[in-house]
């Protein structure tokens, strides 16, 4: 089983990375199409899936340390002049006061969204936004579980909730008041927010940024934005997904590296290209059938989580060794069915009083091996049975 939940969560992640290519590149064509700079064709398509492909081997080939680091580093500063610029230029009072009144609504709202099945609704909503959402959602849960483990080591459970989420929840209903909000009040004011009657997500954003001073610039600076963005999700998604198949390794080749940020790029270009006119249909399918399984393993998993945080180190001090796990130091051979998704990136077990060494000069301790308690027996596994050796029968 091990493998196989290995299996789901790459090609989870792999089809989660490239639905959320798919969008951005159509709405980085269409904003650009909107803005008269280019007339869309698939050749353009194809050349800006190429180019943020391109721009996400180079930055996954350079490691965690530098290209994802600078590049997240620069997304974060130009989506915040640009929430900013929004916020400052745009109808500032009335937007703290919606993001006061959104955070209610948030609060008093979610478990009745958590439980809706709409029996006697057939619009279709349901399924366009809540389960596709969260099919989305959960075929990104590998990979961005396991980049943000690697990037918060040393981080306590407290500090790891509160900057995984509820500070993004603030963070992203503050970005959804304000860009939200105003494009409400842009439609209610002026009322040419609207496509034919319907609002049209590609080019909505792009719209109310016309309305505001220096729309062009910021229109750029909103391109750059949703590049990034997507550079930024491809690069760490590979990172996540070469580790899987090497088998939980933490440095594995640049080689393969490169071959997953590329096989995302295609399948994104697959997707968009033989969807033709419904391609975001073919997106939204490819979200959902790819996060079906993983759901399964996500139940399992919350499980078994909520058993390791009985592991209260607060509540139980003992001495703790903290060591690379055994799935990785084992080797690609002796790995065996191991699922390098579920196996942590460290591993943690008790030290006995007896088996370590206190250094009277610097304190330091020394912690000896622990006695393999296989150690006298002898494994016939045509039989599976394990017997004691001869010395010891005797």
């Amino acid at each position: 089983m091990g493998h196989a939940v290995d299996v789901i969560a790459i090609v989870g992640t792999l089809f989660g990375v490239a639905t959320s290519l798919g969008f951005g590149i159509t709405q980085i064509a269409s904003g650009l199409e909107y803005l008269g700079w280019i007339r869309v064709d698939n050749w353009w398509m194809v050349g800006m899936i190429a180019a943020i492909t391109a721009t996400a081997t180079a930055s996954v080939v350079s490691g965690v340390s530098k290209g994802l680091k600078w590049l997240s580093n620069i997304n974060m500063a130009l989506a915040a002049a640009l929430a900013l610029f929004v916020l400052l230029l745009g109808p500032t009072l009335f937007l703290l006061q919606s993001w006061v009144q959104n955070l209610g609504g948030y609060v008093q709202s979610l478990p009745q969204f958590m439980l809706r099945t709409a029996p006697f609704s057939h619009d279709g909503w349901l399924g366009d936004w809540t389960i596709f959402y969260w099919g989305w959602w959960i075929s990104w849960a590998p990979f961005v579980g396991m980049f943000i483990a690697r990037i918060s080591r040393g981080r306590t459970i407290r500090e790891f909730i509160g900057a995984v989420l509820l500070v993004p929840t603030v963070i992203a209903s503050l970005w959804f008041t304000i860009f939200g909000d105003s494009a409400l009040l842009r439609q209610r004011n002026n009322g040419d927010m609207l496509v034919n009657g319907a609002v049209d997500t590609n080019t909505s954003l792009f719209r109310l940024l016309d309305g505001l001073p220096i729309g062009a610039i910021t229109s750029v600076l909103a391109v750059l934005v949703i590049v990034f963005f997507f550079v930024t999700s491809s690069d760490s998604g590979s990172l996540v997904i070469d580790i899987l198949s090497a088998g939980g390794e933490l440095d594995p080749p640049k080689l393969t590296r490169v071959y997953w940020a590329v096989l995302e790029g295609v399948a994104a270009a697959v997707l968009l290209l033989i969807g033709g006119a419904g391609s975001l249909t073919a997106l939204r399918t490819a979200a959902i059938a790819t996060a079906l399984p993983f759901s399964i393993v996500m139940v399992v998993a919350c499980y078994a989580m909520t058993k390791a945080f009985h592991f209260d180190l607060a509540a139980t001090p003992r001495l703790l060794h903290v060591t690379v796990p055994d799935v990785v130091a084992a080797g690609n051979r002796r790995r065996h069915d191991i699922s390098a998704t579920l196996s942590g990136l460290i591993a943690v077990r008790d030290v006995d009083s007896g088996t370590y060494i206190v250094h009277p000069d610097t304190g330091a301790l020394t912690v000896t091996a622990p006695p393999d308690p296989l150690d006298d027996h002898v494994f016939e596994s045509d039989r599976h049975v394990t017997r004691r050796n001869t010395t010891s029968s005797r």
